[in-house]
C-alpha cells in the first residue's frame, strides 16, 4: 500500500528550503515536483543489495540498465529505442542544457511555448541564447498550440531549436498525434533542431495516451528525446536520466561535448534504482496514478461547490494541476494571499511566463489526500472572507 512520508527535517528541497525560498518557514508546501509517497520496495531493496555489498568503488554500467529503459518505452509507449541511441545525463534539466550547447551557438534564437517548465528560460539565458516565446491559446483552462504564431515566431526570428515539453508542464496537456506532427514539421521545413522533454510521459491520465516524439521522427532529424524514472518513480535526487539520440551525427557531437566536460557516466545508485523501477516498478505507479488523479477531482468538487470561479485546467498529463484565480483575485494579489494569510508555497504563474499566468498557481498533487484537503480548506476560507 502506498505510504506517505512525513519529509519535514529531512534536508527535502520541497519542505526545507521554504524560508530561501518564499521567506517563511511554516508553509504547507505544494510546490516542488517529487512526491510525498515512498518509493517502491523493488527500488529500495535494490539500493540496499548494492550497499550490503560494502565496496562502492567504479561502476561498470550493466547492459540490463540499458534493456530496462528500452523494455519500458516499448511496453508502455509503444517506442522502438536502439541501445546505441543512448546517452547519459545527470538529470533532464542538465541534459536540455547539454542539448542546447550541442545544436546551437550563442545568440541563437530557442523556441518554447508558454507557460512552460521556467528552467527552458533559465537555460536558454544561462547559455546566451534568445528566447522566442510562443503563447499557448487557452480556451476555457485547456490550452492549444497557435500554430500560425508557432510558425511565424520561427521563421521571423530565426530559431535554431525548439525545446518541447511533452506532456506539457505546467498547463497538463498530453499533445494528441496530430499536433506533435505539426509541431515537429514545421521545425523540420525550417531546419530547427528538437529538444524534446518527456519526463512525465508516465504520468497520463483517462483516455490519453503519450506519443515519443521520436516515434514521429526520423533518424536523419536533429532531435532529442529526454526521458528518466526520476519523476515517474520519485528518485530525482539519483541524478539519472536517458537522453535519446537516433541521428548518428548528433550522438558524436554530444559524446565531443561531453568528452569535453569529462562526464562519462553517473553515480552506481542512480543505475541501480532506475533498473529496478523499470523493470519492477509498474504496479506502483498505477497507484500513485490512482491517487493524483483522485487528489485533482478532490480539488476540483471542492472547488466546483465552494468558489466555483475557480478555473481547474483539465489534468491530462503531469501530477501538476494548474488553476487559475483571476475571478477572485489580481495578479498581484495571489502570491500574498496564498502564501501570508493562506500559509501555502506554491509555484506561480508568472514563473512560467505567458502573458495570461499571472492568477495562475501549479498545485502538486502527489501528496496525501489531508494536505490536499488542508490546502482547500485555507484557500476557501480565505477567499471566503473576502466576498
Amino acid at each position: 500500500m502506498l505510504k506517505y512520508v512525513d519529509r519535514k527535517n529531512t534536508n527535502s528541497s520541497k519542505w526545507d528550503s521554504l524560508k530561501d525560498m518564499f521567506g517563511a518557514d511554516g508553509l504547507l508546501p505544494l510546490w516542488v515536483a517529487d512526491m510525498d509517497f515512498r518509493i517502491d520496495e523493488h527500488i529500495i531493496n535494490a539500493m540496499h543489495d548494492y550497499v550490503e555489498r560494502g565496496v562502492p568503488g567504479y561502476y561498470k554500467v550493466p547492459d540490463s540498465y540499458y534493456q530496462s529503459f528500452i523494455d519500458w518505452e516499448k511496453n508502455e509507449h509503444g517506442q522502438e529505442v536502439e541501445r546505441e541511441w543512448l546517452r547519459f545525463s545527470p538529470g533532464v534539466v542538465t541534459g536540455f542544457h547539454i542539448a542546447i550547447n550541442v545544436l546551437t551557438e550563442p545568440g541563437d534564437g530557442i523556441l518554447i511555448t508558454t507557460p512552460v517548465y521556467y528552467p527552458f528560460m533559465n537555460a536558454i539565458k544561462n547559455n546566451d541564447r534568445k528566447t522566442v516565446t510562443s503563447e499557448l491559446i487557452n480556451e476555457g483552462g485547456r490550452y492549444h498550440i497557435d500554430f500560425n504564431d508557432f510558425e511565424s515566431k520561427i521563421r521571423d526570428n530565426d530559431v535554431r531549436a525548439f525545446i518541447l515539453c511533452s506532456p506539457h508542464n505546467p498547463v497538463c496537456r498530453v499533445w494528441t498525434e496530430t499536433e506533435l506532427k505539426q509541431m515537429l514539421d514545421i521545425c523540420r521545413r525550417y531546419g530547427v533542431a528538437v529538444i524534446s522533454d518527456e519526463i512525465h510521459q508516465d504520468l497520463v491520465f483517462g483516455s490519453h495516451r503519450h506519443i515519443p516524439s521520436l516515434s514521429l521522427s526520423g533518424e536523419e532529424d536533429r532531435i532529442m528525446m529526454l526521458a528518466a524514472a526520476s519523476k515517474t518513480f520519485n528518485i530525482a535526487a539519483l541524478q539519472n536520466s536517458f537522453v535519446v539520440i537516433p541521428n548518428a551525427v548528433l550522438r558524436d557531437e554530444w559524446d565531443h561535448f561531453m568528452e569535453g566536460l569529462r562526464i562519462s557516466q553517473g553515480n552506481a545508485m542512480g543505475y541501480v534504482a532506475t533498473e529496478a523501477a523499470f523493470t519492477y516498478g509498474k504496479p506502483w505507479l498505477e497507484e500513485v496514478k490512482t491517487v493524483i488523479k483522485s487528489n485533482y477531482d478532490y480539488i476540483c468538487g471542492q472547488f466546483a461547490e465552494k468558489l466555483p470561479k475557480v478555473v481547474m485546467t483539465p489534468l491530462e498529463g503531469t501530477y501538476l494541476a494548474w488553476a487559475d484565480f483571476g475571478a477572485y483575485l489580481t495578479p498581484e494579489e495571489v502570491q500574498p494571499l496564498m502564501q501570508d494569510k493562506c500559509r501555502l508555497a506554491f509555484d506561480y504563474g508568472p514563473w512560467f511566463g505567458g502573458e495570461g499566468s499571472g492568477s495562475f498557481i501549479r498545485i502538486n498533487l502527489a501528496t496525501s489526500r489531508e494536505n490536499i484537503k488542508e490546502m482547500v480548506r485555507r484557500i476557501v476560507t480565505h477567499l471566503s472572507e473576502r466576498s
